[in-house]
Order: C-alpha cells, then sequence, then structure tokens
C-alpha cells in the first residue's frame, strides 16, 4: 500500500505557472464578427496567435450572454484557429456561466471597475518587484524560447528566425533581433524594447504588437527602441 503511494504521490508534478494567454474583449455577441476578427489577426501574426490559448473577457458586454450565445462564441474561436480556454471577470454569474461551460475563470488581466476592487491594481498597474536583469550571452536559436520572470532580459548575441525572447520588464539586445520580442509580459506598460540590429518578426509590448509587415523597412538593420504610447506601439531610431 505506501509503495502504491509513494507511486501516484510520484507519477505527476502539478504546478501553478505563468503561460501567456491571449485575451479577447468582446464588445458584441456576434460570432461571425469574432471569428472574422481573430482569424484576420492569426493571418497577420500567426507565430503569435495561431493556436494560441484564449480567454473572453466578457466585461464589455452590455449583459451576460446565455450559455448557448457564450458556446457560439468559443466555437467561433475554435473554428477561427485558437483555442479557448476560460472566461474572465469575475462576478458570480460570470463565474456561473463559466461553470455551465466547464470552462475556469480568469482574474481580469486590467484594474477591474467594481466597488469591490476599488483601488486595487491590477496586473497591468503593478511595478515589477526590483530583481536583477537576466543576463545571457549565448545566441537564441529557432525554436528556443528565454524567458526573465519578473525583470528585464539582457541578451548580448542574435536571437534568431522563429526564436522566442521574453521578459516580464524590459528587454535589451546588443547584437541582431530576428525572430520575436515580447516584452511587459505580464500587463507593464512602462516597458521597452532596445535592439542594436533590428529584423524582427514581431515585437510586443503589454499585449500591443507589431509584426514584420507592419515595420518600416527603414528601420529594418538599424539600431531601434520600442515603447508604449497609450495604445499606440511606437517604434524609433536609437
Amino acid at each position: 500500500m505506501a509503495d502504491h503511494d509513494a507511486a501516484v504521490q510520484t507519477a505527476v508534478e502539478l504546478k501553478f505557472g505563468q503561460v501567456g494567454v491571449a485575451s479577447a474583449i468582446l464588445r458584441t455577441l456576434d460570432a461571425g464578427l469574432l471569428r472574422a476578427e481573430l482569424q484576420r489577426r492569426i493571418a497577420a501574426a500567426p507565430a503569435l496567435f495561431s493556436r494560441a490559448p484564449l480567454v473572453l473577457d466578457l466585461s464589455r458586454l452590455p449583459q451576460l450572454p446565455a450559455s448557448s450565445e457564450a458556446g457560439a462564441l468559443l466555437d467561433a474561436a475554435r473554428s477561427a484557429g485558437m483555442l479557448p480556454v476560460g472566461l474572465s471577470y469575475g462576478t458570480a454569474e460570470n463565474e456561473q456561466l463559466a461553470a455551465q461551460l466547464h470552462l475556469p475563470l480568469f482574474a481580469r488581466f486590467r484594474q477591474g471597475t467594481e466597488k469591490a476592487d476599488a483601488g486595487k491594481p491590477g496586473v497591468a498597474e503593478t511595478a515589477l518587484a526590483p530583481a536583477p536583469a537576466m543576463h545571457s550571452a549565448k545566441a537564441v536559436r529557432s525554436g528556443q524560447q528565454i524567458y526573465a520572470r519578473g525583470r528585464d532580459l539582457v541578451l548580448a548575441a542574435t536571437v534568431g528566425n522563429g526564436a522566442e525572447v521574453i521578459a516580464d520588464g524590459s528587454i535589451h539586445i546588443y547584437g541582431r533581433l530576428s525572430g520575436r520580442a515580447i516584452a511587459g509580459a505580464q500587463g507593464d506598460a512602462t516597458a521597452r524594447i532596445y535592439c542594436r540590429d533590428f529584423q524582427a518578426e514581431l515585437i510586443s509590448i503589454a499585449g500591443h504588437y507589431r509584426v514584420l509587415e507592419d515595420i518600416p523597412a527603414d528601420l529594418r538593420g538599424q539600431s531601434v527602441q520600442a515603447w508604449l504610447d497609450g495604445e499606440r506601439l511606437v517604434l524609433e531610431r536609437l
């Protein structure tokens, strides 16, 4: 019996971790419009959105949808090419809806508007705790990923095509960036991206992104910095 219990305990290691999950803020119950918009986003940035986990944020809707309506929205997201994993916006009614759909309920990404949440900072408004930057002198090759959790990331080598570098803070790249760079991964809108040789497939800061096709040609191969100006992701030569 003891051997069996020990085997059960070592068979699975369960941990709560931090993963990149996209959030779709819905302003309509039109499943067709949702499908079309997600398909457009996936076509523009397949490396970021194709088969990406997705949370539906229902907080901007005039009223909570019925379970059948919510189910149609989930089906639309799946048919577009994303993978719905839950709902956000934590009211009691929404928790009940999530249970009916057999989905988890996620905390809201940004600061809420309910009186119960007044004065409590959301993830986007919470500054990173002071921590030394993560440094790496090795090239990040295609298919590899580096994640600086809770801090900045400093790279002294190349980020190749198909590679991905992520930081909860800012990203500093002193080589060529040919892959993807995602700063402010947990919502820090003050994060920046600095790169000496800018050839990025995609860059993102606090969920705002630009892909290669959206980046001015005169910035490619240049020393570039990127930051958020409100809701706009700005790129400029250093």
